[in-house]
């Protein structure tokens, strides 16, 4: 039987004459007499003496983790910090509304994704679905695309975090270089030794940051209701003035659809990364009962933390108010969460909220490392890069795929000379597009698993995860996300003649889509491959070693193991 604290394993692509080889009786034999970490790696790499030599990523990661990273791993500066701005430009009703319409695309495209990664978990699955269901140009695009992604999210992070320590430090004596170097080094040192290490550390970060956003929703309402220090019953009165929808460009009904329109892009930042439990789906221990549960709870993560946080900072904060949008704000300042605090007359708080969302900062940080580590790790498997970055210690990190990754994050060091402010700017527009294409190939892959598993016989009911409302859920996310990679720089059309601003907006909002397509089109003129055929799409490949596992059932025995197996 199979122990959850020490099985290992990766599984990935391989060619057709592998499974041959194997079959699923040679699989089991290596299961056998190898264990679960070595089988599942021969089973990419086609022999076990490949594997041995190349390594292994290990399922280290527990089921409290895995609902921990779920609920709350990547709630970072967006919903903390990245929400002010887009509040002040639109107003109350507009936020909730682009909050609520993207959170309901992005819980379509997890739905999709969790189908996928519970009948196949793979380490950095999204370009390895994108290779084996749609294209091989495409996985080699998506995959080296959400190692951007990734790397450029992490310099957001840092950036964010190394504005928000200017709360504490407002003449900024110390250089930024400093904080930027301290919080790289932490974010290193948590990825580069073992998976279980991330995982406790995300463990505890989510935590705090459900802690936190729990106590803000509560903080908020008593402020709302009038229970603060200034007695001030404010209920909806900021939705009457100045107005629950802004205008942004235009006046009228096009000024405020406009407005509305523009809170979407920043939506789509501060749901960046609620992929990562599919990700960690390759390094989790029994996947196909953790990740499902995962995967449903991202409904009640959007629902509470999102939503319902956008319509509580609404009700709380004028947004005319000066704060959100001045200039020489440090920190925590221009948040809207410490603006309500503030005003209200609540002392001390400000202080801690800011150390809250640094925290937050580094965290999330710390979990686009890993994540972008292990898309380069899945896009090496697909033969798009070099051998080198399937390379793992024997703690099962792929420590170059980590040294790349984190490399990127120098390039934080700009905001020394450029400013934190206008850098994590610019990082935010540039990680969006980013984001926005990852999941768009993650829909177009689902879209192709289901004709593959409809071509190849299996039955859907047989399932242990069926996403619902298929494949209406698919197609209508898919037009959503495209609607917002095509038009997320609408404004800069808006204003002539350009300046310099206007010409790094419109830079910063489509050299992404530029970067993609050069990705793909340079990738299909070198791969020369066809579409895959649903037919002969590769839905099986690793997947016996998988279904070779025997996970142990743990059986609770009192009422607060039982209240901890459902939260874990």
């Amino acid at each position: 039987m199979a122990d959850s604290e020490n099985i290992q394993g990766s599984v990935g692509t391989k060619s057709p004459h592998v499974v041959s080889e194997h079959g699923d009786h040679g699989i089991k034999d290596i299961v056998e007499q190898k264990g679960q970490a070595i089988g599942e790696a021969a089973d990419i790499y086609g022999n076990v003496e490949t594997a041995e030599e190349y390594g292994y990523v290990h399922r280290g990661l527990k089921s409290r983790h895995i609902q921990f990273i779920a609920l709350g791993g990547t709630i970072g500066t967006g919903l903390f910090l990245g929400i002010g701005s887009a509040f002040a430009k639109a107003g109350p009703l507009s936020v909730l509304l682009g909050y609520t319409i993207t959170g309901i695309a992005v819980f379509g495209m997890m739905q999709c994704l969790g189908e996928m990664s519970t009948w196949l978990p793979l380490p950095g699955a999204i370009p390895q679905y994108a290779a084996r269901y749609v294209d091989p140009a495409l996985g080699f695009a998506v995959g080296w695309n959400t190692c951007f992604q990734a790397a450029v999210t992490l310099c957001a992070e840092i950036s964010a975090a190394t504005l928000l320590v200017e709360f504490w430090d407002p003449n900024t004596k110390i250089n930024p270089a400093v904080w930027i170097g301290i919080i790289f080094l932490i974010i290193v040192c948590l990825n580069i030794f073992a998976v279980s290490i991330y995982g406790e550390a995300e463990f505890l970060f989510a935590s705090i940051k459900i802690i936190t956003i729990l106590g803000l929703l509560i903080c908020a309402l008593v402020i709302m209701l009038g229970g603060a220090p200034d007695h001030d019953r404010r209920g909806f009165r900021y939705w009457k003035d100045p107005g629950a929808m802004k205008e942004y460009v235009g006046t009228g009904s096009t000024g405020r659809f406009t407005g509305l329109w523009s809170t979407l892009v920043n939506a789509a930042f501060s749901y960046g990364g609620v992929e990562m439990v599919a990700v960690a789906a390759g390094e989790a221990a029994n996947p196909r009962k953790n990740i499902p549960k995962a995967i449903r709870r991202v409904f009640w993560r959007i629902l509470f933390f999102y939503v319902l946080g956008s319509l509580m900072i609404g009700v709380t904060v004028s947004s005319d108010d000066p704060a959100l949008t001045a200039d020489d704000a440090k920190g925590a300042q221009s948040s809207p969460w410490v603006i309500a605090i503030k005003n209200a007359g609540i002392p001390v708080l400000p202080h801690i909220i800011n150390a809250v969302i640094m925290t937050s900062a580094t965290s999330s940080g710390n979990a686009f490392l890993y994540t972008g580590s292990r898309y380069l790790f899945g896009v090496a498997q697909n033969g798009h890069a070099p051998k080198l970055f399937l390379k793992c210690t024997k703690g099962g990190v792929p420590y170059w795929c980590v040294i790349v990754i984190a490399s990127f994050s120098l390039l934080t060091f700009m905001s020394v000379s450029t400013g934190a402010n206008k850098v994590f700017t610019w990082f935010q527009n540039l990680t969006t597009i980013a984001q926005l294409f990852t999941w768009s190939c993650i829909l177009m892959s689902y879209i192709q698993f289901r004709r593959a598993m409809i071509a190849q016989g299996v039955d859907r009911n047989t399932l242990i995860f069926k996403s619902p409302w298929q494949p209406y859920t698919a197609y209508i996310s898919l037009a959503y996300f495209i609607l917002i990679i095509i038009f997320n720089g609408f404004k800069v059309f808006t204003t002539t003649p350009w300046g310099s601003n206007e010409l790094t907006s419109f830079f910063t909002a489509y050299v992404g889509v530029l970067f993609f397509f050069l990705l793909y089109g340079c990738s299909k003129l070198v791969i020369r491959q066809p579409l895959v055929k649903p037919a002969d799409a590769d839905i099986y490949s690793g997947k016996a070693a998988l279904d070779a596992e025997v996970w142990p059932e743990q059986i609770p025995r009192n009422m607060l193991e039982k209240f901890w197996l459902w939260l874990c």
